[in-house]
């Protein structure tokens, strides 16, 4: 659904049409094509939940969902995502009802600071879609990617456990 880029300089377009659900919302934005995912969510939507950490897709904290696959919203061009569905954290609460991801993590206190929480939950439910880990090594391997300075990886693991069913 890429519409026809308005402007030109040099035969560089200087701003792309996309059209993109958002937390179930339907958003028509007019964005210059290096605008990444992360600078839409946060700068153009207001959606300031999903944290700029990196800024180079090593750190994970602004990890969202995108058509319900995790990616690093910084690494992620806007106009990518045309037509896709991005769920980011606050689109993850229901009618005011916290995900089980979310209340698992306060169960298990599982932020500190709670700056890559957003990333970390995000990622979690990505996780759990893909269906693929069983065991808490297997968790732990496929978050490696949501980093936490507070160290607080041990009560990250339980609440996505808990989230899952695992006792």
């Amino acid at each position: 659904m890429l519409h026809e880029p308005s402007g030109t300089s040099r035969g560089a377009p200087t701003s792309f049409a996309i059209e993109l659900t958002v937390n179930g919302t339907r958003h028509s934005l007019r964005l210059d094509p290096r605008t990444s995912l992360l600078d839409l969510l946060r700068e153009h939507l207001d959606l300031t939940g999903t944290k700029k950490g990196c800024d180079q897709g090593q750190c994970g904290a602004c990890t969202v969902l995108v058509d319900g696959r995790r990616v690093v919203s910084c690494l992620t061009m806007a106009v990518m995502t045309d037509g896709a569905s991005v769920t980011t954290i606050e689109g993850l609460a229901i009618d005011g009802k916290l995900h089980p991801l979310q209340q698992a993590f306060i169960d298990h206190d599982a932020f500190q600071c709670g700056y890559c929480t957003p990333g970390q939950i995000c990622s979690a439910a990505g996780l759990i879609a893909e269906g693929r880990a069983k065991t808490a090594a297997e968790i732990r391997e496929l978050m490696s990617g949501n980093l936490c300075r507070c160290g607080a990886y041990p009560n990250i693991v339980a609440a996505i456990q808990q989230a899952m069913g695992q006792p």
